[in-house]
């Protein structure tokens, strides 16, 4: 699949402020899912100086550096034409020692996923896993019999079945127990409590932020979220349980994260603390060709 995708996000302030450092995550990834042809980046007012960096997840991020600038509004307009090439997401092989849960993963690359194992932050400290999660993972594990991929599908289905919808533009996720018990949530919920229940049973999972093609015809878009888990021999594959859907080739992600916080598009402090302010957007997706 081919898009080209216009997202725009626009700050209003209620007197003027110093925008400092803000950091910017709008770059769709590029890899062996998806190829990003194009991309361009446009800011109002514009920065003093703006540095593009790969961070430690390797997501490709933008520093834009106010100096001396005070202003009542910040315009940043993202354009990207993205190709997907993940027809089918099942298409993988795994190793066979990873096939069943508990995974016995060697010591090597324990310790490499050791950011995507903890609990979701809570207050800057890794936090225990919730325990609404465990007893979640556990009723899955004991109705899969411990297989990883059944276990993941029905996992994915049962928050899909199971909770309502709920749009929320702005705010962080819901503690996944909170989102269990309520039966209800965001994509971003749904993706948190996905993770936790992963986690809890020893998958390395992800948050992940970016677009989904969604209903051609509408114009009613928004920036959406999912996970990835780590599956020794496959990578880093998505899950959606907003849609109950693996994710294929009409997602397109810009960053990946250990937790939620760290996703948003936009982040950053103002010099003046305690300035009103106020956030609108526009995000187009329109569908190129299906290669």
């Amino acid at each position: 699949m081919r898009y080209f995708i216009t997202h725009q996000l626009r700050y209003t302030y209620e007197r003027p402020v110093g925008l400092r450092h803000q950091l910017l995550q709008l770059r769709p990834r590029c890899d062996v899912a998806q190829k990003l042809h194009q991309f361009g980046l446009e800011i109002t007012p514009a920065p003093t100086a703006l540095y593009e960096t790969v961070d430690l997840d390797g997501n490709a991020t933008f520093k834009a550096v106010f100096a001396d600038l005070e202003t009542t509004e910040l315009i940043i307009e993202a354009t990207s034409e993205v190709e997907t090439f993940r027809t089918n997401p099942f298409n993988y092989l795994m190793e066979p020692w990873a096939m069943t849960l508990p995974i016995d993963y060697p010591a090597a690359l324990w310790q490499q996923l050791q950011p995507y194992l903890g609990g979701q932050l809570t207050g800057g400290l890794t936090s225990a896993i919730d325990p609404v999660a465990v007893q979640l993972a556990q009723d899955l594990w004991l109705e899969t019999s411990g297989n990883v991929g059944a276990f993941l599908t029905q996992l994915n289905q049962t928050i899909y079945q199971s909770c309502g919808y709920t749009l929320r533009e702005t705010g962080s996720p819901y503690p996944p127990g909170v989102t269990w018990t309520q039966k209800s949530g965001s994509c971003r919920d749904y993706a948190v409590l996905f993770m936790e229940v992963c986690r809890a049973v020893g998958l390395a999972s992800r948050f992940v932020s970016g677009y989904q093609e969604g209903d051609v015809d509408s114009e009613d878009r928004h920036l959406h979220a999912w996970a990835e888990v780590y599956l020794p021999g496959a990578g880093w594959r998505g899950y959606d349980p907003t849609h109950g859907l693996a994710v294929a080739d009409r997602h397109i992600a810009l960053v990946a994260t250990p937790t939620a916080k760290n996703s948003a598009p936009v982040m950053g402090e103002l010099q003046q603390r305690g300035a009103g302010s106020e956030m609108a957007y526009t995000l187009k997706i329109k569908f190129l060709s299906d290669n």
